[in-house]
């Protein structure tokens, strides 16, 4: 095999370096979007802790014009909710095992007629509370959530536990025509025993900035070790 004695440049070497560096610096722009897309959601979570509710129905009406409902507190009437069926999502919650409780809700909101509502936190091994009627509108915030991944488990059919936030399959599940496209996390009227509202995760780490520095420092490392090579091959 040839090898590249001293004082001789390298094709394949500063190939490998050029596509290193490009590597490197992209995943720190990467970082820096998710940055941006980080405090945008911050804002929003900051904004709904003296934002009025608005009407479901009125906001779901405007998802087919594109605008986005993302985090957006509203409410609705839904007084059988605690007597519809229901389905559990596999979560997580300070590291216990346990489900969502997802039911669904008549709407008008044409194109809609339902919408999927995440009823909170069911701990592994305990029954939700004994049901019963509604007396004052649901308050909740509107999540798109995460759809299911390439690397989602499939729905478990013996215990009947979903693992991703498939919203036509869940709707269908529970017999809800048309569901529109986003859950709604509810955050009142909250029942005296399980499932737990929680609408909203109770820290979101933003050290995005920390992560791109850490891949534009990596980058410049490579690259000044590279230099030093080709000042010390010259001399050689």
């Amino acid at each position: 095999m040839k090898r590249v004695g001293p004082g001789r440049f390298s094709l394949a070497l500063a190939l490998s370096v050029a596509v290193a560096l490009a590597i490197l610096c992209g995943l720190g722009v990467w970082q820096l979007q998710r940055r941006v897309w980080k405090e945008d959601i911050l804002a929003r979570i900051a904004a709904l802790k003296d934002a009025p509710p608005e009407p479901a129905e009125v906001v779901l009406r405007r998802l087919p014009e594109g605008l986005s409902a993302d985090y957006l507190r509203v409410e609705l009437d839904c007084p059988n909710l605690e007597s519809t069926p229901t389905l559990r999502l596999y979560a997580l919650k300070e590291g216990q095992i346990g489900d969502r409780v997802i039911a669904a809700c008549a709407v008008d909101a044409s194109p809609y007629r339902s919408l999927l509502i995440d009823r909170g936190y069911l701990p592994e091994g305990k029954t939700p509370a004994p049901a019963s009627p509604l007396t004052t509108p649901l308050l909740g915030v509107l999540r798109v959530g995460d759809k299911p991944g390439y690397f989602t488990p499939v729905r478990d059919t013996k215990t009947g536990r979903w693992y991703g936030r498939d919203v036509p399959a869940m709707a269908a599940a529970l017999g809800a025509a048309a569901p529109a496209p986003i859950f709604l996390m509810l955050e009142s009227p909250a029942p005296a025993g399980p499932p737990f509202p929680s609408p909203l995760p109770g820290e979101i780490p933003n050290r995005h900035l920390e992560y791109a520095l850490t891949w534009f420092g990596l980058a410049l490392a490579l690259l000044a070790v590279y230099i030093a090579k080709l000042l010390r091959d010259r001399k050689a």
